[in-house]
């Protein structure tokens, strides 16, 4: 079993349900975008509880960039922090290839729920390499909150394909892999999140 990361909790801790919130290949757990999701969900009487992956620490120790570990390492990292904190009253989430990493241990995990923000259907410019196989037949009650233009996975992408029911989507208007729409569209990247947030905020009230 993987060594259990620091942890970086906010939010009651005696809330009825649990978010378990991590990072997306680039950026730590403390980055803007992950602090206005943790933060906003919090607000929301959850508890949301981060953590980096043992690359990012190690980037946030050193000040060297490194690239993410193998997928291994990632998964064992994420059941060492369900483990800690218990399945039952856990949602399970992240940007991006955290969310992605999630998603492969949800339904064996037990958890009570999954969030992804910003689902890497496709690796950058590979729209032919799916990361979908897995997602057929996901039993966790899911949100997937995406950029209908997001390069990873677009509104009209998603639609063709195979998802499980148990599946929903949270569309956010001309929003890219962060959320952020075009000056052009009239909505702005603040607007984006806080819709995100209460889409998150509102898909755990549904399971608490």
């Amino acid at each position: 079993m993987s060594d259990l990361p620091d942890l970086l909790s906010n939010g009651p801790a005696e809330a009825a349900l649990t978010l378990a919130l991590t990072h997306g290949a680039g950026a730590p757990m403390d980055s803007p975008f992950m602090d206005v999701m943790a933060e906003g969900v919090a607000a929301r009487g959850f508890r949301v509880v981060r953590f980096e992956f043992p690359y990012m620490a190690e980037r946030r120790q050193t000040g060297k960039k490194r690239p993410p570990n193998p997928a291994r390492v990632l998964l064992e990292t994420w059941n060492a922090v369900i483990e800690h904190l218990g399945p039952e009253r856990l949602v399970v989430g992240g940007k991006s290839m955290g969310g992605r990493m999630a998603s492969m241990v949800a339904d064996e995990a037990g958890v009570a729920g999954l969030t992804c923000l910003g689902y890497p259907f496709h690796p950058p410019g590979k729209p032919e390499k799916l990361r979908v196989e897995h997602l057929a037949d996901l039993a966790t009650p899911t949100l997937i909150c995406q950029g209908t233009r997001d390069a990873l996975g677009t509104q009209e992408d998603v639609a063709g394909y195979d998802l499980s029911a148990a599946i929903r989507m949270h569309w956010l208007t001309d929003g890219d892999h962060s959320f952020k729409p075009r000056k052009a569209s009239g909505l702005t990247e603040d607007g984006n999140l806080a819709q995100a947030v209460d889409a998150v905020a509102g898909f755990m009230e549904g399971l608490s």
